[in-house]
This record gives C-alpha cells, sequence and structure tokens, in this order.
C-alpha cells in the first residue's frame, strides 16, 4: 500500500490580530498543526487533524472550516471543560507578528492543553487504520507545555513507529505558551529547552527558524544540526525572507527564496512552506539530488510568501494551481 495521508497532531486556535496602529482586533482560525492540515489539503494531500477544541463558537467555526477543506476529523476530541484558546497577535506595519499572551477563559485550562491518550486508545482501530496509509506524522512542540498532551504526543509516536510513519517536527517555539500555562509556567527556560532538545531526537525531518536554531543549537549549520540529534534528520532552517540553509538527503546548500512588497500578515507563513514541502514530497518523492531539493524548496516558500499577501493563517493559502501559477515568473 502507497502511503500518502499526512497526520498533523497539536493546538487548533484563534488568532487574535491587532494592529499596532489602532486597537482593533480581528480574529482567525490558526494553530500551527491545523494551519499544515488546512494547507496540505488546498495543495491535494490528504490530511487528518488530531487535536481538541472547546465546545464553544470558535470550536464549531475550526469544524465548519475543516469540513469545508476536507481534513479528516475522525480523531477530533471536544471537551466541554475548557474552551478554544484564543491568542492576542500584534501585527507591526510590515506584517511581521508578536504574540502577547492569551484572552482569559472560564476554564482551568484550554481544550489544546486537554488533548487525551485515553480518549484516542478507545479509537485505536481508526489510528491504526490511518496510520496503515500516513505517510508522516506532523508534530510541534508547544504540546509538550502540557503534561497531558505531552503523554499523548509520545503513545502517538510509539503508534506510528510500529507503522513506519516518518516523524516531521517544526520547533515552532513559542515561550509565551509556556509561560502561561496551566501546567508548565514553573519550568525554568533551560528545562523547557533541555526537553524540547529531547524531543527532537524523534524527527526524521526537522524544520526551524534561525533564531531557533541559535537558541536550541548555538549555531545554524543544518548538517551540525543533523549530527546532534538521534535520526540524523534532514534539516530545513528558514530566516523570513533570507535564503533556507538545508541539509537533505545528506546534501547541503542555500536557496533563494521569491520576495514581495505587498506582505499583509506573516502569520502561519512557516506553516504553508512545511505543507508545500510535504506535499512536493508526496506528489514527486523524496528529492534525490540538489536540483530536485532547490525546486521542492522554492515551491514551498512560495505557498508560504503567498500566504503572507492575505490576513490570518488558513484563509490566504494558496491551492496547488495558484502555487503553479506564480511558480513560472516569481514576480508578484
Amino acid at each position: 500500500m502507497q502511503k500518502k495521508k499526512i497526520v498533523c497532531v497539536g493546538e487548533a486556535l484563534i488568532d487574535r490580530i491587532r494592529n499596532k496602529s489602532n486597537s482593533r482586533f480581528t480574529d482567525f482560525l490558526g494553530g500551527a498543526p491545523a494551519n499544515v492540515a488546512c494547507a496540505l489539503s488546498k495543495l491535494k494531500i490528504d490530511s487528518i487533524f488530531i487535536g481538541c477544541l472547546g465546545t464553544d463558537h470558535f470550536g464549531e467555526r475550526f469544524i465548519s472550516k475543516f469540513n469545508d477543506l476536507d481534513v479528516n476529523l475522525d480523531l477530533l476530541q471536544l471537551d466541554k471543560n475548557s474552551s478554544t484558546r484564543v491568542v492576542n497577535v500584534d501585527r507591526d506595519k510590515f506584517g511581521d507578528r508578536f504574540f502577547t499572551g492569551f484572552e482569559s477563559s472560564p476554564h482551568p485550562c484550554f481544550a489544546d492543553e486537554v488533548l487525551s491518550k485515553k480518549i484516542i486508545e478507545k479509537e485505536l482501530s481508526t489510528l491504526e487504520k490511518f496510520f496503515l496509509e500516513t505517510k508522516y506524522l506532523v508534530l510541534g512542540t508547544i504540546s509538550l507545555s502540557s503534561p497531558i498532551v505531552k503523554d499523548t504526543i509520545f503513545f502517538l509516536l510509539d503508534q506510528a513507529n510500529k507503522f513506519e510513519v516518518k516523524i516531521i517536527i517544526d520547533l515552532n517555539w513559542r515561550e509565551v505558551f509556556w509561560d502561561n500555562s496551566s501546567f508548565a509556567s514553573e519550568i525554568s527556560k533551560i528545562a523547557r529547552i533541555d526537553l524540547i532538545k529531547k524531543f527532537l531526537n524523534n524527527a526524521h525531518v526537522l524544520k526551524l527558524a534561525k533564531e531557533e536554531a541559535t537558541l536550541f543549537f548555538e549555531h545554524e549549520n543544518p548538517s551540525l544540526i543533523s549530527q546532534q540529534l538521534s535520526k540524523s534528520p534532514d534539516v530545513i532552517i528558514t530566516d523570513g525572507k533570507n535564503p533556507v540553509s538545508w541539509y537533505i538527503n545528506r546534501l547541503q546548500g542555500n536557496t533563494e527564496i521569491p520576495v514581495s512588497q505587498n506582505i499583509i500578515d506573516t502569520t502561519g507563513a512557516g506553516d504553508a512552506f512545511l505543507a508545500g514541502f510535504i506535499s512536493k514530497i508526496i506528489s514527486s518523492g523524496y528529492p534525490s539530488n540538489k536540483l530536485e531539493i532547490e525546486d521542492y524548496l522554492k515551491f514551498a516558500s512560495l505557498c508560504g510568501l503567498l500566504t503572507c499577501l492575505g490576513e490570518g493563517a488558513i484563509e490566504p493559502q494558496p491551492d496547488y494551481e495558484k502555487v503553479n501559477k506564480f511558480l513560472g515568473s516569481l514576480i508578484l
């Protein structure tokens, strides 16, 4: 059986984006794993989202969006005793965003903090059916700030290994989630970094930003980062509008990416980038030479860039046809 599905696990939340020039805000659907699942679906890749939402208006909005995009929700959990998280995001005039905290909740924790291993265990046959057809399990590190979800993540890793599902990790360091965690706020920054570094040993592919490479590995060399991790993963380091540095299939290089003067909002750009890269692997196979790697990364970068031309992380994500339309000229 050819494996072509992607399972994305973790947070689905609301990005409440404020422009610094005024006090008005707009709510957008977001959360890195949810963003990746949606972006993959738009790129004609079968995606499955595993996460937990509150039984509130925002949870209903997510379910509607996932259904519109044919993202599989068979293992989605709904929790009546927690709410869908609302993240406060400030956006500057260049479209760059800054996470400033969360809206208060009437509940002791947020829904994304209570994704339950026990509930998934009751649906183990469904999970096993998915993993028979799954190429990659996509994870981030925010979930590690909750011991409940951390246990769920490691359970899913064990199950994925049984079915030879490869692991993709987007480091996605967001300290505000740890500082304001219902469970992990008292864990020191050093302990948080140590926990995440150990978790990264599960990766077959690791994506991270340049500043994350500096923080977690004290350098930005993708080959050396690969050598520091147990599975010697392929490593992709992004740096905004600057070239992507990479170590893929034992090859190393830097790839220039397309840029635009029309950036509106950078929220979710990295998630669209990751989805674009994964979609190329699923549709065309794993890149075996520098030319193919450059091609895949340019496609991925364009997915990220086109997402930045609109507001929010999910709505502006391009479909496969739109990306290919722009690939010829790269003039935006």
